[in-house]
């Protein structure tokens, strides 16, 4: 088993930055690929980022340019640092562990975006 969870959301104006934590616990040996989805009201959850057990780092063309992945392996911490963000990003933003036989999900941190 693997147990995420996730901090960091709120509520900021159009134009600001918030990071967002993901904190992981239990089999982290078995986890090979970390990310973050989000999802809007109405909307079907899509990815944001994601990072391979290789490194390396896929973006939605939404967030290309403004938000960053980055890992802290010695706090078993994964983050999303969110920069110059719009009105459409507010969302549910959730945390996900791929493990081979299955994929786990964080309870999920509320970003507001405010115009």
């Amino acid at each position: 088993q693997v147990q995420l969870v996730e901090s960091g959301g709120g509520l900021v104006q159009a134009g600001g930055s918030l990071r967002l934590s993901c904190v992981a616990s239990g089999r982290i040996a078995s986890i090979n690929v970390m990310g973050w989805y989000r999802q809007a009201p109405g909307n079907q959850r899509e990815l944001v980022a994601v990072v391979t057990g290789g490194g390396s780092t896929n973006y939605a063309d939404s967030v290309k340019g403004r938000f960053t992945f980055s890992r802290d392996n010695a706090k078993n911490t994964v983050f999303l640092q969110m920069n110059s963000l719009k009105p459409e990003d507010t969302a549910v933003y959730y945390c996900v562990a791929d493990t081979l036989g299955r994929r786990y999900w964080g309870q999920g941190t509320q970003v507001t975006v405010s115009s």
